[in-house]
């Protein structure tokens, strides 16, 4: 039962006890009390409808939110691709094939440096800010670790 309900009920009460045909003290402190009830639980049930809504409006809000983060997160993901490239980066997609990256105006001032992996021969690239020693092949999970210096690729013994 609701707030409202209940104040409306409780001055149901009031009127068969025939309160507001008595002129007594009692009788009008309970009539104040039962106006008071059922203003406040009108304003209540005001405010839980604006809060309601409220709710409805944050959740889109996150939904949106969420939307910009993904799209944002994709873009930063995007950036990251050419450290390791599956063939399917944004510079593949111009240059039609990883080998010529260096052709792509994307990357024109990174210098990156490739590697087949032993393991299922697929070509990684990377840049200097890629710990060689540990990098990992994308396809197979195989380590390639090895050592760059200017800019010769010798893969580390294990």
């Amino acid at each position: 039962m609701t707030l409202t309900e209940r104040c409306a009920y409780i001055k149901g009460l009031a009127e068969g006890l025939e309160l507001d045909k008595k002129d007594s003290v009692e009788s009008k402190l309970i009539k104040a009390l039962i106006e008071l009830c059922t203003e406040m639980a009108e304003e209540i049930d005001d405010v839980e409808y604006d809060i309601a809504e409220l709710a409805d409006y944050c959740e889109e809000l996150d939904e949106d939110l969420g939307d910009v983060e993904e799209v944002l997160l994709d873009l930063d993901d995007e950036d990251d691709d050419w450290d390791e490239c599956d063939g399917d980066c944004e510079c593949c997609d111009l240059c039609d094939e990883c080998e010529d990256c260096e052709d792509c105006d994307l990357y024109e001032d990174e210098e990156y440096y490739e590697i087949v992996c032993p393991s299922c021969g697929e070509t990684v690239c990377f840049d200097e800010s890629v710990n060689a020693e540990e990098l990992m092949c994308p396809a197979c999970g195989a380590t390639l670790g090895c050592i760059v210096e200017d800019d010769d690729i010798t893969p580390v013994e294990e």
